[in-house]
């Protein structure tokens, strides 16, 4: 069956383009205003994710989403991670690079060899780490030439000596070094719920929705290039960010509030655990759109 997402003109949602979709994708072509992909799966020089990759960029924009460049790192960045993305934004073109404002790489003891971690950890919002983040994202954007794009993070933990509130972390970095915001306003809504530990319960979702609103109205107004939504899991003690269900609607409520902040911006539908039919994929797209619709006819 042929499927087709609900969508403004030109659309400006997007999807996860994940392997079970790779065929009908290509074949059906829905409407979409771009795909994204995981910047490490296509690194290798060739094979057949990367034909695939190729063939999309045919139809579609495309947005290289990272997970290993690890900006916050006082370690520095991994040469060979920064040579292959180089590398695959020159084949590619796409329309935008991210990553995430995290560590990930720290000196091995006694040696000259960093250590990588696989996750996205925290970083102290202090104005050490902002030079660190604002040196490592120069450094990026100076070999790939173009600017990138900083995602903040769902994090499960918080530093004492904590100096900067995020919004202004983030503010700093953008002015500093040109890069803009990926704004996740998912992860504000998890971040803010596990901050209360009060759990998911309507009077915990409408007090974090008004801290979240208040992040979001603290940036800067063109400091964001793009936004994520998701779907979170509040089914343990903790709130997680498994982008495995549907978008919660607190967490449309904030997109349609970054929506009226920072004008229309390209979104994207993040689903990566438990993945869906494409046509569940493509009604969220719709949904973004219609947000996005909303925003612009307002």
């Amino acid at each position: 069956m042929s499927v087709v997402a609900r969508s403004v003109e030109p659309p400006l949602a997007g999807i996860g383009l994940r392997q079970p979709h790779y065929e009908r994708v290509l074949r059906e072509r829905p409407a979409l205003g771009f795909i994204e992909v995981h910047s490490e799966n296509f690194f290798a020089d060739g094979g057949a994710p990367l034909a695939v990759l190729h063939e999309a960029r045919e139809h579609y924009a495309v947005s290289l989403h990272g997970v290993g460049l690890a900006l916050g790192s006082a370690a520095g960045l991994d040469p060979w991670h920064l040579d292959r993305l180089e590398r695959l934004v020159r084949r590619i073109e796409p329309v935008r690079v991210s990553d995430h404002g995290c560590f990930a790489r720290a000196p091995l003891p006694g040696s000259a060899t960093a250590v990588h971690a696989n996750d996205l950890l925290p970083i102290a919002h202090t104005d050490e780490s902002l030079a660190i983040i604002v040196a490592n994202v120069q450094q990026v954007q100076e070999r790939l030439r173009r600017p990138i794009l900083v995602e903040n993070l769902s994090a499960y933990l918080s530093y004492r000596d904590d100096t900067l509130a995020e919004p202004q972390f983030y503010a700093e970095l953008c002015a500093r070094s040109g890069c803009a915001m990926l704004l996740d306003v998912n992860n504000l809504m998890v971040n803010a719920l596990n901050a209360q530990g009060a759990g998911d319960d309507a009077a915990a979702r409408a007090q974090a929705l008004r801290a979240c609103t208040a992040y979001i109205d603290a940036l800067p107004a063109g400091s964001v290039g793009e936004l994520h939504v998701a779907g979170y899991d509040a089914s343990g003690d903790l709130v997680i960010d498994d982008h495995g269900s549907r978008v919660r609607d607190e967490v449309w409520t904030l997109h349609a509030q970054a929506l009226r902040r920072f004008g229309a911006l390209p979104t994207l539908v993040e689903w990566d655990t438990a993945l869906p039919a494409l046509e569940v994929l493509l009604d969220e797209a719709g949904r973004a759109n219609a947000a996005l619709q909303r925003g612009a006819s307002a």
